[in-house]
């Protein structure tokens, strides 16, 4: 299968374009950049210039597959409604070039937000509906494309996908507490993420892309539940800082802008894409990837 994969050269779609090649597809990742460019060959995948404003470029990238993996955001904190505006862009393109082929596309969300409290499961429809919703509602704009001859999945994401290299919320809360000189957590550090390490998040992806079914959600979810305060020692361990309570009130100040993030319980289980899919993560833990120097190179 040749998959266009956008963000192939991001913290998971490096893994992805990976764990692609080495089951037989070919890839063609989206690049930016000449650098992009020459790491995706580097790799022997092709690259495919353009970016997520390039909405021509989309739509052949798209076009020229047989199945798209579209995980690039531009992830910019201070400028989020801009964020949503190109992702819904960007989706709508790719799903005008895949309409009536019956061709997979695997979309990336999240599970903030999807419900207020309590395990997010794969049945949990996410709210976000519509342009002004977060990223643009996207999850749910690919899902209603089925109707239009589209086996598109969504693969919502632990809040950590973990791993040496790693630059996500670990590496921001890594880089706090030695700018701080102590690890924080927030509040009693009971609220908890969720977490997988980066492979096998990267080996679901490829699963859901060769056979997840048309409308398919899957949770891309590894531990189910790490207390946030348990991620805060393992940092504070690795780095030899002391841990310490941080007030909700001073979350900001003290991590930036993740603190928001440490501050939210974002906790799902996966049983329902295990069972579906036979995906059976083996990577190692948060905690045994903090434990094992993953995030001192920062």
């Amino acid at each position: 299968m040749r998959v266009f994969v956008t963000g192939a050269t991001g913290w998971i779609g490096s893994a992805v374009v990976d764990e692609l090649l080495g089951s037989g597809h070919e890839v063609l990742g989206l690049a930016r950049s000449d650098r992009s460019a020459a790491v995706l060959e580097a790799k022997n995948a092709l690259a495919h210039r353009g970016d997520l404003d390039d909405l021509d470029s989309l739509r052949r990238g798209a076009a020229a597959a047989d199945g798209v993996v579209h995980l690039a955001n531009k992830h910019d904190w201070g400028d989020p409604q801009e964020c949503d505006r190109a992702e819904r862009a960007a989706v709508e393109a790719m799903l005008d070039a895949l309409e009536g082929t019956a061709k997979p596309f695997v979309i990336a969300n999240g599970l903030s937000g999807i419900v207020e409290d309590g395990l997010v499961l794969e049945s949990d429809a996410s709210p976000a509906v519509g342009p002004e919703s977060d990223r643009g509602g996207s999850e749910n704009l690919a899902l209603g494309a089925v109707s239009r001859g589209i086996r598109s999945v969504a693969v919502r994401f632990a809040p950590t996908v973990h791993g040496r290299g790693d630059w996500g919320f670990v590496n921001f809360l890594t880089q706090a507490a030695r700018e701080r000189g102590v690890s924080g957590y927030v509040g009693d550090g009971s609220v908890a993420w969720s977490a997988v390490h980066v492979g096998d998040a990267a080996e679901l992806i490829r699963l859901g892309l060769e056979r997840a079914p048309a409308g398919t959600r899957m949770h891309a979810v590894a531990e189910e539940s790490v207390p946030t305060k348990v991620i805060a020692e393992a940092i504070g361990a690795s780095l030899g800082l002391p841990v310490v309570s941080i007030d909700p009130a001073d979350v900001s100040e003290h991590f930036g802008f993740v603190g928001d993030f440490f501050a939210l319980r974002m906790t799902a289980s996966s049983d329902a894409t295990r069972e579906l899919l036979s995906w059976k993560p083996n990577g190692p833990g948060l905690v045994e990837d903090i434990a094992s120097g993953a995030y001192l190179a920062g």
